[in-house]
């Protein structure tokens, strides 16, 4: 393995320090690509199936061909992450419309420009799994196709430097008095032992962390809903989570300077938590995906 990162571009394998792309690139002018995060757990990918579905529903909707077959996927990204030393890492996959002459219009005949790395996954700290993080709520300023994984996330870095710049570590967007999600993770919120989270569509981005938490609940007998609510609900609520694939699972403990419940993470994120870890022991050692 090479002491620096391997990447893949465009059908090569080579060091992250030899890639280039074109200025042309319309992922650089335009900010025109989707792309996938892809956690990995000793060496095996986690629910490839998944996000694999989901980079297609975003290829689809910005009406751009997929490059390569689920298989052809499943050869790359096994490769790169053999050639990163596996264990675990975080898979980045970018798919552009490619090199054109700058136009709005979508070029004719210009191949797609595929990118991925694979950078180590370092576990939370301990201390945020300790103390919980804090959150802020406010007014959802993006597009209205959250549900596609697109690389134009300017929005979503001014939403998350603002909550930084309150001394948050998240904003939580709300649209027509409705929460919908973080700027880069999905909510849920607990309240009499009951699970709740909002309900897919084009408000929020897919969550496959999401999703496996709510499978997890309806394995343990975990009362969950996906319902619409709003902050009040949230000012209410015994415990707070965000999930994604590079965080998992986190507690919320503060959200807009207020202490949720008793302001420490409260007893079904730890359960959760626990099933979670669980799941990935089993993806460590190949008896899930």
């Amino acid at each position: 393995m090479s002491n620096q990162p391997i990447v893949y571009l465009n059908g090569d394998f080579l060091p992250a320090s030899e890639a280039r792309v074109s200025v042309l690139d319309r992922g650089f002018i335009f900010g025109d690509g989707v792309y996938e995060v892809i956690p990995v757990y000793g060496g095996h990918l986690f629910r490839l199936d998944a996000h694999l579905a989901r980079l297609d529903d975003s290829l689809v909707n910005i009406r751009l061909s997929a490059p390569y077959s689920h298989d052809k996927w499943r050869e790359i990204l096994a490769a790169l992450v053999a050639r990163n030393g596996g264990k675990d890492l975080s898979v980045y996959l970018q798919i552009t419309r490619g090199v054109a002459p700058r136009d709005h219009a979508f070029p004719k005949n210009v191949e797609p420009t595929v990118f991925a790395m694979a950078n180590p996954l370092l576990p939370v700290p301990s201390q945020i799994l300790r103390d919980g993080v804090a959150v802020i709520t406010m007014d959802d300023f993006r597009w209205q196709n959250c549900h596609v994984k697109a690389i134009a996330l300017l929005a979503n870095i001014l939403a998350r430097q603002q909550a930084l710049d309150s001394g948050a570590s998240e904003a939580v967007f709300v649209r027509d008095g409705q929460v919908t999600e973080g700027a880069a993770s999905n909510l849920f919120y607990v309240k009499n032992r009951t699970l709740y989270t909002p309900p897919k569509g084009p408000r929020l981005l897919p969550g496959i962390t999401r999703d496996l938490v709510l499978e997890l609940a309806a394995a343990h007998h975990i009362p969950a809903q996906e319902v619409n609510f709003d902050v009040a609900a949230l000012r209410s609520a015994d415990e707070i989570w965000l999930t994604s694939s590079t965080k998992e699972i986190l507690p919320v403990t503060q959200l807009n300077g207020e202490p949720v419940g008793n302001g420490k993470p409260g007893p079904m994120w730890s359960r959760m938590l626990a099933l979670y870890q669980e799941y990935k022991q089993q993806i460590r050692e190949g008896r899930a995906a």
